[in-house]
């Protein structure tokens, strides 16, 4: 088997996640853990009151409630929990994010980077009892994700010919070398859909959108709106031996502190950092019952930044742009507002990213060397110190966001810069920051382990485009982070890739298209009878047809 040694990483969410506002007070929480632990309850399926459930069940925080469960119409964190045990990807990746086998059992590369091989699981079938085949893997990859799946669509437009030698083997040829192609098909970006359901009709509107059929451990079985998603054991699953319990419960619970007592209680076993609040964190890991894992995600590489908008003086110098970068303490930022869920960002490259350069430049908090870069462009102090005033758009994801703005807020008001707040909705928030209506904002992006398919669309030119959200909403434009990102991603030589991407680290941290701030990190608790929750670096979004119960 034919395995590189390659780093790859998919789409999990884009600011998906609501973090609602602190609660203060213990009479408040005091207040609440009735309510919570009767909300959680309540949250069970009818007739599954806690401990009278078998014991081979698994419940699941699942917020917010998905609008579909379909993975391949929608990438949104909810859609993934729930969809990544109905569908599965040819491959899956370990935690250093090197490819593992999945419905591709085994794979090959040409020297010259232009052919794929993928040998299929020989026994896998759909959830309806039809076989798994090459054919369905070349619909998928050719003809259904292009058409509904915005990063697939990109991924396989590098695609010239789809073949097919027989039922069980799948080559692509490529138009050019693109040297992460492997990252391409984890379930989250390239969940394989049935031929035999989807051919020759209109993909969004689909009865099987409602009853999803896959091939993954677990089969569809309810979706009662307002309460939960029950899964069910795929007696017919292509691993021996596997799923190990009999169902999920999915429970949509709303309320965080109801999250919060449900994980507590013991009403559900899984929840991950996204579903409660960040200072509750703490507490949670000192509990006996609960095991905290830091491990899965590391696929994704969660960046979280301050966004600016090169288009507005003097933000496009990059000297103002420097000034913010010593002026902002990340150390406090990860300790006193992630309550050490995450760790500084020092670059544009995430430190889980292939080709992160851990030796580039740093900018550690230096208010000195702020002020002198300010007083360099002439940006003088003026009536009560302040130099100039620029506007924040805060996120509208409430909790730690709140929080950071009013951070950022204090931060730069001591080398003088003046920050008024601007707030909006979600809505509108997405609608501002893609038609370039803002001067600060903040925002995350998913790095998908490879420069090439996560990190250069921010940076590059070709990617300023009015309207689309998470492109180079910034706005930054440099020649040669353009070429290096193309020279990066055009060769297979992995020397080569480094030095391209060392580079452009290198000039990146220099000029500061925007303000690196935090490298967000997503613990998992789990009740301590549950083994084997995170095996690889999707975390929570993986299969879980290895979890098992402790009865």
């Amino acid at each position: 088997m034919a395995q590189p040694s390659t780093h790859f990483a998919p789409y999990r969410y884009e600011l998906e996640h609501e973090m609602n506002a602190p609660l203060t007070g213990h009479s408040r929480r005091e207040f609440l853990m009735a309510a919570g632990t009767a909300s959680a309850l309540m949250a069970l399926p009818p007739g599954a009151a806690y401990g009278q459930q078998r014991a081979r069940t698994l419940n699941v925080v699942c917020h917010p409630e998905p609008a579909v469960v379909m993975l391949g119409l929608s990438q949104q964190a909810p859609t993934q929990l729930v969809g990544g045990k109905i569908y599965e990807g040819l491959l899956n990746y370990d935690f250093d994010l090197n490819p593992l086998p999945s419905l591709a059992k085994s794979w090959k590369v040409s020297p010259d980077g232009l052919t794929y091989e993928f040998k299929l699981q020989e026994n896998a079938v759909w959830h309806d009892g039809k076989p798994f085949t090459s054919a369905d893997v070349i619909f998928t990859t050719r003809d259904y994700l292009p058409k509904v799946h915005s990063r697939a669509r990109n991924n396989f437009s590098n695609v010239e010919e789809w073949l097919a030698p027989d039922k069980h083997t799948v080559v692509f040829k490529m138009k050019r070398v693109f040297a992460p192609f492997l990252g391409a098909f984890q379930v989250g970006s390239a969940p394989m859909v049935p031929k035999h359901i989807y051919e020759n009709t209109d993909f969004r509107a689909n009865p099987a959108n409602a009853a999803p059929v896959g091939t993954g451990p677990f089969k569809f079985k309810e979706w009662v709106r307002g309460s939960h998603i029950q899964l069910v054991r795929n007696e017919a699953y292509w691993a021996a031996g596997l799923p190990k319990i009999d169902e999920i419960i999915f429970k949509i619970i709303p309320d965080v502190a109801a999250r919060t007592m449900a994980l507590e209680s013991g009403a559900v076993d899984i929840a991950t950092s996204f579903d409660l609040e960040l200072f509750d964190i703490p507490r949670l890991q000192s509990n006996k019952n609960l095991v905290r894992v830091d491990k899965g995600g590391e696929f994704f590489g969660r960046m979280g930044w301050l966004e600016i908008n090169h288009r507005v003086k003097p933000l496009d110098d990059k000297r103002f742009r420097q000034a913010l970068m010593y002026a902002i303490d990340r150390e406090f930022i990860v300790k006193r507002i992630w309550f050490g869920v995450g760790k500084p960002a020092v670059g544009p490259f995430t430190s889980a990213t292939k080709f992160h350069n851990a030796k580039a430049r740093k900018y550690n908090l230096d208010l000195k060397k702020a002020e002198a870069l300010l007083d360099e462009m002439g940006l003088k102090r003026g009536a009560g110190g302040k130099r100039v005033t620029l506007k924040l758009l805060q996120s509208p994801y409430g909790g730690p966001w709140a929080r950071l703005a009013e951070y950022i807020k204090q931060a730069l008001g001591r080398v003088g810069i003046e920050i008024v707040m601007e707030s909006t909705d979600a809505g509108a928030f997405a609608q501002r920051v893609s038609n370039w209506d803002f001067e600060l904002t903040f925002n995350i992006l998913l790095q998908f382990g490879d420069p090439a398919l996560g990190v250069s669309r921010s940076y590059v030119s070709s990617n300023i485009q009015k309207g689309i959200m998470f492109s180079n909403t910034m706005g930054y434009q440099n020649k040669r982070v353009d070429e290096l990102f193309a020279e990066g991603s055009a060769t297979v030589d992995e020397a080569a890739r480094k030095k391209a991407y060392d580079e452009v680290q290198d000039i990146l941290l220099d000029e500061v298209p925007v303000v690196w701030l935090i490298e967000m990190l997503e613990p998992t608790f789990h009740n301590r009878r549950v083994k084997d929750v995170i095996t690889g670096s999707i975390g929570t979004y993986d299969s879980f047809n290895r979890v098992r119960l402790d009865t």
